[in-house]
């Protein structure tokens, strides 16, 4: 018997879910009175991080003490019992790699929630103390570099390749994987689906060195777009910069599409900030069925479009239940439209537990480059020369996902729902 618990914060109906994705391994499902715990009868083990699982498994009275502890090294997984939720804690005797592999992402997720606010602090406080010579210099070099971030950045090669991105790929672990050639002898723009909480496998194969991506697509220079919000921000701008990103505005974005006639490749997260919101786990909701400003700039430039859809790019993080139409979307969808940026309120692991926390969980991603779509230059495309080249991307998107959503443990009978 295995004792089960719904991930932190989940409902129970989210077990009940697990049961249908494997009818072939479950052999019983009870609810307990206080509908706090369920236990599940298995055949065989379900491996925490070979999967989209919606719970965490811990061995019950017939595993012994090592395969509990194997299990819960290698799932990420917390303790059950009727009541209250107990903490788990990570065991003291963890290799170091798995050590450097979560400081690493820790860095990760610091920097993306919370570094520019910090770089903002540090340049007004430094005006008010013996140092208010830094920010002066810097807001002197700021002003002479204000368009560089519209120009195609400053990408820092050295940067792009510290091993401190290998930590960060093998912590989920992330995967590259290539269809078909991209000729460098073009100009292409990655449509990145979907978009999930903080965009981890975008970040980690585009931006940096190691998935591998300069050695599958030769000749090929990647910039990743973002929201121009973030690069008002002192400091912060350098550093984000230095991987490759862009501003997202359609000035900044087809910049290197217009002084570049080939080997440059765009990435887009097509859905943007607005479909962080959809990102729970099980879910394939792309927002994708009016969005044509990339389809329009593809034509514009006659640039090839590419989708890319990324496997568990929703799984790492749970997320609080918003459906459309509750007063909780209404407020975060309010909240992105005045400030830009979406609140998603999301949590999954801790550095040293596993039950809550903002770390994400170590689950799988693999993104996948699918074929290109070859796009005619055309200044001036009108409306249905427009659509027709969204409904031709849409079909490649949707097959590209039945073509390998059977590897990475989707089910059959699951499709892409374009809203």
């Amino acid at each position: 018997m295995f004792k089960v618990q719904p991930a932190f914060s989940l409902h129970l109906c989210k077990a009940e879910r697990l049961v249908s994705k494997h009818p072939s391994m479950v052999k019983c499902l009870m609810r307990t009175e206080n509908s706090k715990c369920v236990w599940i009868e298995i055949s065989q083990p379900i491996g925490g991080e070979k999967g989209r699982l919606w719970t965490h498994f811990l061995g019950g009275p017939s595993c012994s003490q090592q395969q509990q502890q194997q299990q819960q090294q290698h799932s990420g997984l917390f303790l059950v019992f009727y009541g209250k939720m107990k903490i788990a804690f990570a065991p003291v005797n963890l290799p170091l790699q798995r050590r450097l592999q979560t400081a690493a992402v820790l860095a990760w997720v610091f920097s993306f929630l919370a570094l520019a606010l910090t770089c903002i602090f540090v340049f007004f406080y430094l005006l008010f103390t013996r140092f208010w010579l830094i920010s002066v210099l810097y807001a002197t070099w700021w002003y002479y570099d204000f368009d560089t971030p519209a120009c195609g950045g400053r990408r820092v090669s050295f940067l792009c390749g510290l091993k401190l991105w290998e930590y960060m790929r093998d912590y989920f672990p992330i995967k590259l994987v290539k269809t078909a050639d991209l000729d460098p002898r073009h100009n292409y723009i990655l449509g990145f689906h979907p978009h999930g909480v903080l965009v981890a496998g975008a970040f980690t194969n585009f931006c940096t060195y190691a998935t591998g991506f300069r050695e599958m697509f030769p000749g090929l220079s990647c910039y990743l777009l973002m929201l121009p919000l973030w690069f008002r921000a002192p400091f912060f701008r350098d550093y984000i910069m230095c991987a490759g990103l862009i501003p997202s505005d359609k000035e900044s974005a087809s910049y290197p599409l217009r002084t570049r006639r080939c080997g440059t490749a765009i990435v887009i997260a097509v859905g943007g900030a607005p479909e962080a919101l959809d990102a729970h786990p099980g879910t394939f909701n792309v927002l994708l069925a009016k969005k044509k400003g990339f389809i329009k700039m593809a034509m514009e430039h006659g640039t090839h479009l590419v989708p890319v859809f990324s496997f568990g790019e929703n799984e790492v993080y749970d997320q609080v239940e918003n459906p459309r139409g509750t007063w909780l979307r209404w407020t975060q969808e309010r909240l992105q439209s005045i400030m830009g940026v979406s609140l998603p309120l999301f949590h999954a692991r801790g550095i040293f537990q596993y039950s809550f926390g903002l770390l994400p969980y170590r689950r799988p991603i693999h993104t996948v480059v699918g074929r290109p779509i070859r796009v005619e230059k055309n200044m001036k495309p009108t409306a249905e020369e427009l659509d027709a080249v969204h409904q031709l991307y849409m079909e490649e998107l949707s097959n590209l996902f039945e073509e390998h959503k059977g590897n990475y443990g989707v089910d059959k009978d699951t499709h892409l729902n374009f809203i």
